[in-house]
């Protein structure tokens, strides 16, 4: 198989598919990989690099998308790529389909086989590929949180751990998952006063066992919700719904009645966001207001720490790439039920059952999918 590796063009992108070591890889079970010059500058690959692992250099992205089998990506296809893909092909990547229904509609009308990281799953009911990124994610946010909250970036002026005699800011995380976990262990590390709020006790109870008294647990109602939002100088949103839209747990009204300055970070915001003012936003221009509250909505965050982010990504996606180039789709598909529930679009059908309700459309099984690829 012939996989490709273009460069990444969304916004201040700057992860790449695949580094070197792992297209070595690849080349080690007989497998042809080409690169798009350029394409692993920002984690500091050189195309000589990738030329020195077995790799072939194209000077363009539609080279790649022309010669290859299947294209290995981090972010979603950006519309001049999605015009490139044609009946048959593997896309493995981000996909986010069911906030975009553009892109949705694109990759149906490619007759591609898609397979997202996001909803590939494990054994233990876990989301393997998404779990590096959300980890970064959801540390980067307090980063970015603590950031926002300063004055010349229209924050209200705090300091998020505070000093001896001043109190910390107050940060809210909505959501005990991979995202909120690393959070909290952030915001605590940086001495912030931290409440987390899920509507899972047994979240609650392995967070609290894990991080102490230091973090207040508080079980998520519409009524805590509203209150610890209010009250919150920073708030993470840190939920998540397999492959489906982020629901809007955060009103506009309670963002009318924050204090002027308090910072909002939707780490779900790929999934359509879990704030009602939230809209995607790009590490070029990560911030807006509304209401005197400051919105930080940046669609790729792990993208600003493109060598960490990458070398976390490819020690998950490489073995599903090696195994769908070496098996080929449709056996390694039936063979691991869990990376077949990461197939959302195959030869015009949608095989995601939560992108089917959000988008309208008729949902149909993987394995019958693939009888159309």
């Amino acid at each position: 198989m012939i996989v490709g590796v273009p460069r990444e063009i969304k916004v201040a992108e700057r992860r790449v598919g695949l580094k070197p070591p792992w297209v070595r890889e690849l080349v080690s079970h007989d497998q042809e990989v080409i690169v798009e010059t350029g394409a692993g500058l920002g984690v500091g690959a050189s195309d000589a690099d990738y030329e020195a692992v077995g790799a072939r250099i194209v000077s363009s992205a539609a080279d790649v998308f022309a010669a290859a089998d299947m294209i290995v990506k981090v972010k979603e296809p950006q519309a001049a790529e999605r015009a490139m893909l044609r009946k048959g092909q593997i896309l493995f990547t981000y996909l986010h389909l069911a906030p975009d229904p553009e892109q949705a509609a694109d990759l149906v009308d490619s007759g591609a086989i898609c397979i997202a990281y996001e909803t590939v799953t494990d054994h233990n009911g876990g989301l393997p590929l998404l779990a590096p990124m959300s980890r970064v994610a959801g540390r980067l946010s307090v980063q970015a949180g603590a950031t926002a909250l300063e004055s010349v970036y229209g924050g209200s002026g705090i300091l998020l751990g505070g000093i001896p005699g001043v109190a910390p800011a107050k940060v809210v995380v909505i959501g005990g998952g991979v995202v909120g976990e690393n959070a909290i262990d952030v915001a605590l590390g940086m001495g912030g006063d931290v409440t987390v709020l899920d509507n899972n006790v047994d979240v609650l109870d392995r967070l609290g066992r894990h991080f102490g008294p230091a973090l207040r647990t508080i079980y998520s109602t519409a009524v805590a919700l509203d209150e610890a939002v209010i009250d919150a100088d920073l708030v993470i949103g840190a939920v998540l719904v397999k492959g489906a839209l982020a629901p809007k747990l955060v009103t506009a009204d309670m963002v009318s009645r924050m204090r002027p300055g308090s910072v909002l970070v939707d780490v779900a915001i790929d999934q359509g966001g879990c704030f009602e003012t939230s809209r995607p936003t790009t590490h070029t221009e990560p911030t807006y207001v509304v209401d005197e509250t400051v919105h930080y909505c940046v669609a790729n965050m792990p993208g600003a720490v493109p060598k960490t982010a990458t070398a976390a990504l490819n020690t998950v996606t490489l073995p599903r790439a090696l195994a769908l180039a070496t098996k080929g789709v449709r056996q390694a598909l039936t063979d691991d039920p869990h990376l077949r529930n990461g197939l959302n679009v195959c030869g015009g059908l949608v095989t995601d059952k939560a992108v089917a309700r959000d988008l309208g459309y008729e949902y149909v099984d993987p394995m019958e999918a693939l009888d159309n690829c």
